[in-house]
């Protein structure tokens, strides 16, 4: 079944999307959760909420890539859990270093007015990312987005743990100086 057939099962309010939705990304949503948690049941519960998710936010939504409508849903949920999980200590800190490395990059206490700017933040985000080189975007998105070790996305573009740390260091330098720029507060 493809994407527009499954979101319009959801446009239907037909249950059967749920069930055809996790027979089709099951193991890409857990594998999402999975990198930025490392704990099976967390994942599970936040794959679980994903569905429920979609399912109340699909009338007023109709995602062309269902993958990566799905995909944001379960990431947000991950790093949901992982910032109740982080307040109570009990988690591994590898999970926590990507997001204290952005920490950098963006204001500890926005204000309603940067919250209302967040759609603009994301599109200069991504207008950032989409002057990059293809190599450096790869690191970002796998390290930042997908939350996996610096090991993992080195290997994934053929290069040491040290160069590919140095790639990221520099790359949220100039995401902060862009930021800046484009009149963000930092």
């Amino acid at each position: 079944m493809t994407d527009s057939e499954i979101v319009e099962l959801y446009w239907k309010r037909d249950e059967g999307a749920i069930r055809i939705t996790q027979e089709s990304y099951h193991r890409y949503l857990m594998k999402i959760a999975m990198q930025v948690l490392g704990d099976e049941s967390d994942a599970e519960e936040c794959v679980s909420d994903t569905y429920l998710a979609a399912w109340n936010s699909m009338p007023e939504n109709r995602p062309e890539r269902l993958d990566l409508y799905l995909g944001k849903i379960v990431r947000a949920k991950a790093i949901d859990r992982l910032r109740y999980n982080s307040g109570k200590k009990r988690l591994p800190q590898e999970y926590i270093v990507s997001i204290e490395e952005l920490d950098e990059v963006f204001a500890t206490d926005p204000s309603p007015e940067d919250m209302l700017d967040s759609e603009q933040l994301k599109k200069t985000i991504n207008g950032f990312l989409l002057e990059q080189p293809v190599q450096v975007r790869k690191l970002f998105l796998g390290r930042y987005f997908f939350f996996r070790s610096l090991k993992e996305v080195a290997s994934d573009c053929g290069m040491s743990e040290s160069k590919a740390k140095s790639i990221l260091f520099r790359t949220r330098k100039k995401l902060k100086a862009y930021l800046k720029k484009e009149g963000f507060v930092v």
